[in-house]
């Protein structure tokens, strides 16, 4: 770790892990426009709330196997054994909660497809079709806020005003990389 730490400028927070280096260099910030993945960065970040990123990141294999590899049309169709299964499941972070939301965001989110065509194109509605180049690195903005009221709207749950905008910073909605690092040149674009 200590031979990436110093080959190149990074934001501060990915050096404090060596799983948050390849994370950070390939994909934090880098836009998404496929609703697969899309769904999986927001279920992960909803299920982030209250831990580490560390440690959702750790378990993320287990989390793809665990949910079909984010696949929300066989998400949206678990049943109450499957939920009872994922419960007893120590790969994921057991919380009943966080489990039923990944499931009704599932739903949730083939009801915005019928809407919208995709997901992609309903969200990148909120920054109007294009990354917002910030640098900052808040915790919420007004967009996470009313990205999370309208989401809640819509029936998906862990999606608060936080959530939102990590979701944002990691599906490229927000390019949150500092001046100095080599990521927000690239990003720029």
């Amino acid at each position: 770790m200590s031979k990436l730490k110093k080959d190149k400028i990074r934001c501060s927070w990915s050096t404090s892990h060596e799983l948050f280096i390849p994370y950070h260099d390939k994909e934090w910030g880098v836009p998404v426009h496929s609703d697969k993945k899309l769904f999986e960065l927001l279920c992960l970040e909803g299920a982030q709330a209250g831990l580490s990123w560390l440690t959702i990141l750790k378990k993320r294999p287990s989390y793809r196997k665990a949910f079909d590899n984010f696949d929300f049309n066989k998400v949206s169709k678990y049943d109450s054994k499957k939920r009872e299964r994922l419960l007893k499941d120590d790969g994921i972070v057991r919380n009943k909660l966080k489990v039923n939301a990944f499931i009704e965001n599932a739903k949730a989110l083939i009801q915005i497809r019928k809407e919208f065509g995709t997901f992609d194109k309903y969200i990148w509605t909120f920054v109007n079709g294009k990354p917002i180049q910030s640098g900052k690195q808040p915790v919420k903005t007004t967009i996470s806020e009313v990205m999370s009221k309208d989401l809640k709207k819509r029936g998906f749950k862990f999606v608060g005003p936080t959530v939102c905008y990590a979701f944002m910073q990691a599906a490229g909605l927000v390019n949150d990389h500092t001046a100095q690092c080599f990521r927000a040149r690239e990003l720029k674009g």
